[in-house]
């Protein structure tokens, strides 16, 4: 999710919540991902050149196996044109789409059946695929239910002439007064029954994300979550790294939902240790989202689990790293996940 436009409806401090200081030693770790860069990028270069020489297929045995993504959010005031030739030469395979009246990559509202040959036919020429379309709008917003509802309708439609399986949300953040099992219960099924109702007509999955600041926090609302909305089509978009600074166990989720994991971002979690142990846990600047393989995160360890419980779609990067531009961002992340799958 992204952490860089904060939404200004939560009731809490923006400045310690969305965008957490940077860290006491950014400036060595910048220094160390350029030292990285250029040791590895011979080797990148190899990588990118096989994803080329393979044609970055996507026939039905690719499909079959776990493929490394790109969440394109930090992309959409580009054409779509520009997000897939980054991802061609990034070596990623899948793209996970943001679809709204205001993104430039895919505006759903009025989109047709020639509009979806023609991405159709963009994806072809550079063996690409759509793992998702996604709408990041707070879906619990006071007094916007029906807007967020037609919205959320079109982009469903828009999935389902392109054969995308799967739209990702969020579904919202907690309403002034209301805790996060109240909003789960009370609020969030009204929102989304005529959107998932829409979505099984359409064939189509909903997931949602559990960015730590919307309704989904703990791993206890996600049992909430999904026994509150019991829809074999509804789940999750799951990212591992809004539970690693909360000190929650990654792996839980993997074995706990597998079969209602749809989709899944990949980004990593920074810890600098020293500095939380001087400002604690409620201060600030102790962690930082990063790109897979600067953080955390034991991705090889992660991704076996997914296979583990059957797991076959994509892994996302969502690019929150101030330390990496949008393309190199991307194109570390992919290099690390790949050796994964």
């Amino acid at each position: 999710m992204n952490l860089h436009n904060p939404p200004s409806s939560l009731a809490l401090d923006n400045a310690a919540l969305y965008k957490p200081a940077a860290i006491c030693r950014r400036t060595f770790l910048k220094k160390a991902a350029v030292i990285v860069s250029a040791a590895s990028a011979d080797w990148v270069a190899t990588q990118n050149s096989a994803a080329s020489a393979a044609g970055g297929s996507t026939d039905a045995n690719s499909k079959k196996s776990i493929r490394v993504g790109m969440m394109t959010g930090r992309l959409s005031d580009l054409p779509l044109e520009h997000a897939l030739d980054m991802a061609k030469r990034c070596g990623i395979v899948a793209l996970e789409v943001m679809a709204g009246p205001d993104s430039k990559l895919l505006n759903p509202m009025h989109f047709s059946r020639a509009d979806a040959d023609g991405v159709k036919q963009k994806l072809a020429e550079r063996g690409l695929e759509i793992s998702s379309l996604a709408n990041y709008m707070d879906s619990a917003a006071a007094g916007k239910t029906g807007e967020i509802q037609d919205i959320a309708r079109k982009v469903i439609d828009a999935a389902a002439l392109l054969g995308v399986p799967t739209i990702c949300m969020i579904t919202g953040l907690p309403r002034v007064g209301m805790t996060r099992i109240d909003m789960i219960k009370k609020v969030v099924p009204t929102v989304f029954r005529p959107i998932l109702d829409h979505a099984k007509n359409q064939g189509i999955q909903v997931a949602v994300e559990n960015w730590y600041a919307t309704c989904l926090q703990g791993i206890d609302t996600f049992d909430c979550l999904l026994e509150t909305i019991p829809d074999e089509h509804f789940g999750l978009n799951y990212d591992p790294s809004h539970l690693v600074h909360q000190d929650l166990d990654i792996m839980i989720p993997v074995a706990r939902y597998s079969r209602r994991i749809f989709h899944t971002h990949a980004k990593d979690c920074l810890i600098d240790a020293q500095r939380r142990r001087y400002v604690g846990i409620l201060g600030d600047g102790w962690w930082r989202y990063a790109i897979p393989g600067y953080g955390e995160i034991r991705w090889g360890e992660y991704i076996a689990h997914l296979r583990e419980v059957g797991y076959r779609g994509v892994l996302s990067i969502e690019h929150e790293d101030d330390t990496f531009d949008s393309e190199e961002g991307f194109r570390h992340g992919a290099t690390h996940l790949g050796r994964f799958c």
